[in-house]
């Protein structure tokens, strides 16, 4: 006997719903990786991931108290008779040899932040750090303040307090963010910057590298901000900038990628002063700095352009941070801005992992 019509329409209706669970099903696993970089990475665990799905809660306001703040001025868990350092640059910049960052103590962890305040950038070569696991490698960040994740960036599996920097001939996000229509690509800014409670002691180390190229260029805000006249500094003191993360969720968006926070935007101090060492530096910086508190629009475009000029210019107290294996950069965000150099081809790989842990909100001068 043949079946009714309210059969036939029965069990057509139940297979169009596992044809649609089916289809629902393979566009969530298509949108859980946005990238697929090329295989053969030396890291696979640190590879990128997206998934569009992961959310986090708003950051909320925390009790900070500087490491640097509990350090021996004198260094003596950091720095002694097998540590031989190379200064780069006057007012920031030292490459540091014969000390293992995995093996400092709480003592020497502090005397780093101290240190990373006071000479704004450490390069530390030979490092075993990419190859302790990521439990301690986390364990170490957190020692100088709750670790960001990062609400649009790719990170590693399972953890996402990694920010994970990853360019091959498939994958460039960097391309896709700025664009394919600069002379240079070149953006200079200082991570997250639009937190309430912008990073401190920040840990990068590289997994893979071109044989040439793929350096970072850092500037000292506080030699920045002493270059300007006095006069010039009292005008900037007591001044506001909005710090934005909304063109950043905007640009994940229009990819298709992860918006795992909504964008925040933050007031911080246009001068502010470290909270170790008490030196006051700009803070500001083209990517995510957009106007200046109480200003009109053309008055806050006309002063940033003037200091984004100042500090793009301003070679004399800038270094050129260059990388071999175990290499692990450590700078304080709160002094410096950098800009990754893309002046590799993109058949070479370049893959590395930042750390970011938050500190203060920001101390105005």
């Amino acid at each position: 006997m043949a079946p009714s019509v309210a059969e036939l329409a029965a069990i057509n209706n139940g297979a169009d719903k596992v044809a649609a669970a089916k289809e629902s099903l393979k566009q969530k696993e298509e949108s859980q990786i946005v990238d697929a970089p090329q295989p053969g990475a030396a890291y696979p665990f640190y590879l990128p991931h997206f998934d569009v799905t992961e959310k986090f809660l708003p950051t909320e306001i925390f009790e900070h108290s500087d490491a640097g703040l509990r350090a021996n001025p004198a260094k003596p868990n950091l720095l002694n008779s097998n540590t031989t350092l190379h200064h780069l640059s006057p007012y920031l910049g030292t490459e540091i040899t014969g000390v293992q960052i995995s093996q400092l103590s709480k003592e020497g962890l502090d005397e780093l932040a101290l240190y990373a305040g006071e000479r704004k950038v450490l390069i530390f070569r030979d490092q075993d750090f990419k190859d302790i696991g990521p439990d301690r490698q986390i364990e170490i960040a957190r020692h100088f303040g709750p670790i960001q994740k990062h609400p649009t960036s790719g990170n590693a599996k399972g953890y996402p307090e990694f920010h994970v920097v990853y360019r091959d001939a498939t994958h460039d996000r960097f391309k896709e963010y700025l664009g394919d229509d600069r002379v240079n690509r070149t953006s200079w800014h200082s991570d997250v910057s639009y937190e309430k409670q912008p990073p401190s002691t920040t840990f990068f180390f590289i997994l893979d590298q071109p044989d040439t190229g793929g350096d970072t260029l850092f500037l000292s805000q506080v030699e920045a901000y002493r270059r300007l006249s006095p006069e010039f500094q009292k005008r900037l003191e007591g001044l506001r900038a909005v710090h934005s993360a909304v063109a950043q969720a905007d640009a994940s968006r229009r990819r298709g990628g992860p918006v795992r926070r909504e964008p925040v935007e933050s007031e911080h101090p246009l001068v502010r002063v470290h909270p170790v060492t008490g030196e006051k530096a700009l803070y500001i910086n083209p990517g995510f700095t957009r106007r200046i508190v109480g200003f009109k629009h053309e008055e806050s475009e006309y002063l940033l352009r003037f200091l984004y000029d100042h500090l793009t210019k301003g070679a004399d107290f800038q270094i050129r941070a260059s990388y071999r294996p175990g290499t692990v950069v450590v700078w304080d965000n709160r002094v410096t801005v950098h800009s990754a150099i893309v002046d590799f081809d993109s058949t070479f790989r370049r893959h590395a992992v930042r750390l970011t842990p938050q500190a203060e909100v920001p101390i105005p001068a």
